[in-house]
């Protein structure tokens, strides 16, 4: 876990259970989206499969990053890890399940991948209960554990209740709150923060980007200490969706009303929505669950204005107000379309609240 950046508390946190030879069967991850949850996960997984793994002379217990062990975690193939995510609905035995909305981690995937169950007509055992095929342990990690409803919450609940020797389960997530108050009490739980500019600098050093000053410094601001922000806006090309918006957010600002706004937000959406079905290679893509990727990316860059609005207001000592209202609009829309409401109806109706000033009404 050296090479794990910018969380040097959390990081304290697990090595000092691996050294204990005392680690709790249930964690959970907390933190802002792309500061490197999903990697301590995997490197924390790699330690505890490893049959090899030894304490090195400062007593910290170590897999060899060159080892099988290490190797089959980086690359998603060791048996003994499972990774839970909502996309793993697309490969189900059960049809009905492989035609869902990727919107949430769907209670049967919960089962036919993790505690068993029924799922369709079909009896699947538990992959929790069962031996590890490598012999060390099993890890089950499970992403955007938010995602999953009251009802897999509580069946996940028995699993941390009872669970199976050498069994260790890691939720991860950006919305703790979103999870159950008993699902919290039972796991041990880490912070994640934001990586400090330091860090930032070391990651991009690493990542080795192949992008001008403007575009590394707009990275920068935008991520705001998470690589994993930087990671999607590069692969999405969101420097060139805000070279485009960032002139029409300024009119709204000043009051004006551009009568393609809307529609031109929509069409970023629509576009990276179309985009996306077409490079999915498996059966029935979801163009819903397109679409809130979509939005979720244009919200990001909305929400980036504002902050960079509000701060820079803060530090000229002027009213905050405008700023304060254009993130509570960004909120509400985000809700309208989490409530279904017509994708570009919301963004027409953003649009023309964020450039009156004196509207207190909804976004749909």
């Amino acid at each position: 876990m050296d090479r794990i950046l910018g969380q040097p508390h959390a990081i304290r946190t697990l090595q000092s259970a691996l050294d204990s030879g005392r680690v709790h069967h249930a964690w959970i991850f907390h933190g802002p989206r792309g500061v490197g949850k999903f990697t301590t996960a995997r490197a924390f997984a790699a330690i505890l499969l490893d049959p090899d793994a030894r304490s090195d002379a400062d007593g910290h217990l170590r897999s060899d990053p060159e080892g099988r062990v290490a190797q089959l975690v980086a690359r998603d193939a060791h048996p003994d890890l499972h990774i839970i995510r909502k996309e793993l609905a697309l490969f189900s035995s059960n049809s009905e399940v492989r035609s869902r909305k990727l919107t949430n981690i769907p209670f049967d995937v919960l089962r036919e991948f993790m505690i068993g169950g029924f799922v369709g007509e079909t009896h699947v055992p538990s992959r929790a209960f069962s031996t590890a095929r490598m012999g060390r342990g099993k890890v089950f990690i499970i992403e955007e554990a938010e995602l999953l409803d009251q009802y897999g919450q509580n069946a996940l609940l028995k699993t941390l209740e009872e669970p199976p020797p050498g069994t260790y389960i890691i939720l991860l997530t950006t919305q703790e709150s979103d999870l159950l108050p008993t699902i919290r009490s039972r796991c041990q739980r880490v912070a994640f923060s934001p990586l400090d500019p330091v860090a930032m600098r070391t990651w991009f050093e690493r990542a080795g980007l192949a992008v001008n000053a403007d575009h590394r410094a707009w990275l920068e601001r935008f991520a705001d200490g998470s690589p994993g922000l930087v990671t999607l806006a590069v692969e999405d090309g969101l420097f060139e969706w805000w070279s485009t918006l960032s002139p029409v957010l300024r009119e709204l600002d000043r009051g004006s009303f551009p009568s393609d706004a809307g529609e031109m937000l929509a069409g970023f959406v629509d576009a990276y929505a179309t985009a996306w079905v077409k490079k999915q290679k498996h059966e029935n893509p979801s163009k819903d669950a397109a679409n809130k990727s979509g939005a979720e990316r244009v919200f990001m860059l909305l929400a980036f204005h504002a902050r960079q609005g509000l701060h820079a207001a803060l530090d000229h000592g002027e009213p905050p107000d405008h700023w304060l209202r254009v993130i509570d609009l960004v909120r509400d829309a985000d809700r309208a379309l989490n409530a279904n409401v017509n994708l570009k109806m919301v963004f027409e109706a953003l649009a023309a609240r964020w450039a009156d000033p004196a509207d207190v009404g909804a976004v749909a």
